[in-house]
């Protein structure tokens, strides 16, 4: 990677590299592994999935110590979720800086969800390398955790039935899943959200809740028990 480009990524996760070509590798892509350093990212994803995990623990224990180990599990399942993972990865642009083969790069690799949390991951686990357990848990904690505390607290210990949906039919090769509002009713103070989930030009299901994100995870959690995907009960 260019001095200058990684100039900017550091910039924009908030932490500058001893050893920038730990960053290089984050980044690098197995389509890519003969480029630069000739090694891809696998490596250290596997550790920064680890270490997501312990730091994420720690603030939801410390965040909620009323909470018991059920509650602490779920929202540990959903704060580091694939889907929590890519939309980090896109606040940061890794997209825009990920070192990929040239096969993958025609095929939209740096638009895949799969590609971008593996790099997230990945960074999590080259800090580790690079300064130790407090810078890692710094990056993760300001790019993932808060966003995740911030944005959805009051629903964080219940089951992400979008993501699992959507990870269900991805380890298929099935495409994404598509949910549609298809009412809006009731004063605004007490509206009611209809919402059906699509894929593939058909509607596997349909329901209502208070506000379109509970719908949305209910027609979810109602698609996966009809697929048959209906994770058992904890």
């Amino acid at each position: 990677m260019a001095a200058g480009t990684r100039d900017e990524l550091e910039a924009i996760i908030g932490y500058t590299f001893a050893r920038p070509e730990r960053l290089d590798r984050a980044l690098t892509h197995r389509s890519n592994r003969q480029g630069g350093n000739g090694m891809d990212n696998e490596r250290l994803e596997f550790l920064g999935d680890r270490v997501l995990g312990l730091v994420a623990s720690e603030r939801l224990c410390r965040t909620f110590p009323d909470w018991d180990a059920g509650k602490l599990s779920k929202a540990l399942a959903r704060m580091v979720s694939a889907s929590a993972v890519h939309t980090a990865a896109q606040r940061l642009k890794l997209g825009e800086h990920l070192l990929l083969g040239a096969g993958e790069e025609k095929s939209g690799g740096r638009e895949k969800k799969r590609l971008l949390a593996d790099a997230y991951e990945a960074i999590a686990g080259a800090i580790y390398l690079d300064a130790g357990l407090e810078a890692a848990a710094g990056f993760v904690n300001r790019t993932l955790v808060e966003p995740a505390l911030l944005g959805h607290v009051e629903g964080l210990d219940l089951p992400d039935h979008k993501s699992a949906l959507q990870e269900w039919l991805q380890r298929r090769a099935l495409g994404m899943a598509e949910y549609r509002l298809r009412s809006e009713t009731g004063p605004e103070h007490r509206k009611t959200f209809d919402v059906e989930v699509w894929h593939a030009g058909r509607m596997l299901a349909s329901s209502i809740g208070a506000s379109k994100k509970e719908a949305e995870q209910a027609a979810a959690m109602l698609a996966l028990e009809r697929l048959g995907a209906a994770p058992e009960p904890s």
